[in-house]
């Protein structure tokens, strides 16, 4: 079971050290377009200006470690979490005391290398255990190596877009900027570059999928500033991509406004699938949803994972990895979940009254009589709450969770609207 598609492809890609721009992204956007071809490989030029931001350069790293006695001790090429992530070059010996100014190790995790970056100031260091810190002498001379170039290119990134019948779309988003981390990292990109598949398999489709592999944070800030009029234009529901791989609880994190198409058609197939979840709120926030769901921004992005990202033990360490915490079952099953959702989007539409105010309803028979009006009173309560939000803006999804209703009752009713000609019914937005 090992040799899953999933599996298979997180583990040619773990070894790659990525950041936030530089050869590892590139390598990874191109191991990805040759699962779907129409992955389109794009860039943002170092030292351009995004809103409150800067694109940085690219960095890549030829060897860095540390030795004692002419023995290496750390060395990135047994592992790339060892290097602090976008360390400066240096080259010196130092005394201990020195040394381990520039030293990151986790006290309550000491037998595992922590992952720590210094994207946006400048420095140098290593990431180390625990244990293996406190064994260092004090008294040795260490003699310290990192080779890593800071230039000017491009952040690299990756985008998909399937066409629908509407010009209305999906947006999909996951990172491509961790190093060798399993879930947190590399699980998002596997599940969405295979889910693009799956979504050009769809014949038909209501809605048009974009589907974009960044860095996270200043990847979606530079999306979001070349594409804002787009996205706010067209996009009418999108998740963020991460954290898929383990085999753990659901968790579910809502959207800035916790009130959106997106929010409600993931509430409403964790319910119908009969889904233990953890709910979170928007105050949990802490991926690239921050930057959609921002003031000025307003897109209604929200995320199914599996452990939350900074809520598992091995988040952002050495622990995060293949077998151990990110298993076939838990890719399958994640797979799976976004495979039904992108169905159960596809099967949402939107009603419109035809009429402002209250419709009349005595007239066409479908207010009670006075005695019979506390016999019927649930369905009638049924029938005009719906109409109530019939507004052309608020999905099926949205009715079915505010209303409490299932789909076989709204149906029912839609037929009785319908019969007499009081509503509109339509794939999009009116």
């Amino acid at each position: 079971m090992k040799n899953n598609k999933f599996y298979k492809l997180i583990k040619k890609l773990f070894p790659l050290n990525r950041s936030l721009a530089g050869p590892a992204n590139l390598k990874t956007l191109h191991e990805l377009k040759k699962i779907n071809k129409n992955l389109k490989i794009k860039s943002f030029r170092s030292g351009s200006k995004v809103f409150d931001w800067v694109v940085p350069h690219e960095w890549s790293v030829k060897e860095a470690w540390i030795k004692v006695k002419g023995k290496k001790i750390i060395d990135f090429k047994k592992n790339n979490l060892h290097l602090l992530n976008f360390s400066s070059s240096v080259k010196k010996k130092l005394s201990f005391k020195e040394l381990d100014k520039h030293l990151y190790s986790i006290p309550n995790q000491p037998n595992l290398i922590p992952y720590v970056t210094s994207y946006y100031e400048k420095n140098w260091g290593f990431c180390i255990q625990h244990d293996k810190r406190k064994k260092l002498s004090k008294k040795q001379i260490y003699e310290v190596h990192i080779d890593a170039e800071h230039k000017k290119g491009r952040m690299s990134y990756g985008e998909i877009l399937v066409k629908g019948n509407s010009k209305k779309e999906i947006l999909l988003s996951t990172y491509i900027c961790h190093p060798s981390m399993a879930n947190n990292e590399l699980s998002g990109p596997t599940i969405q570059i295979y889910l693009s598949k799956f979504i050009e398999s769809l014949k038909n489709r209501k809605y048009s999928y974009r589907l974009i592999f960044i860095p996270e944070t200043i990847g979606s800030i530079s999306y979001i500033k070349n594409n804002l009029i787009k996205l706010k234009k067209n996009v009418i529901c999108g998740f963020n991509l991460t954290c898929l791989g383990d085999n753990r609880k659901f968790s579910y994190l809502p959207s800035r406004k916790e009130n959106s198409f997106s929010d409600h058609v993931i509430i409403n197939l964790l319910k119908k699938k009969k889904i233990n979840y953890k709910s979170y709120t928007w105050l949990d926030r802490g991926s690239d949803e921050r930057q959609f769901c921002s003031p000025g921004v307003d897109l209604p992005i929200a995320s199914v994972m599996r452990s939350k990202f900074m809520e598992y033990p091995e988040y952002h360490t050495s622990a995060d990895i293949l077998g151990k915490v990110v298993t076939n079952e838990g890719l399958n099953k994640s797979f799976l979940f976004y495979k039904d959702l992108i169905k159960h989007v596809e099967a949402n539409y939107f009603l419109k009254s035809k009429f402002k105010c209250e419709v009349f309803l005595s007239k066409r028979s479908l207010y009670p009589s006075k005695i019979e009006k506390y016999k019927n009173y649930k369905d009638l309560s049924n029938l005009t709450n719906l109409l109530s939000y019939c507004d052309g803006l608020t999905s099926i999804y949205q009715i079915m969770n505010k209303c409490n209703l299932k789909m076989k009752k709204i149906k029912e009713i839609e037929k009785k609207l319908y019969r007499f000609n009081l509503i509109l019914k339509k794939d999009i937005p009116f």
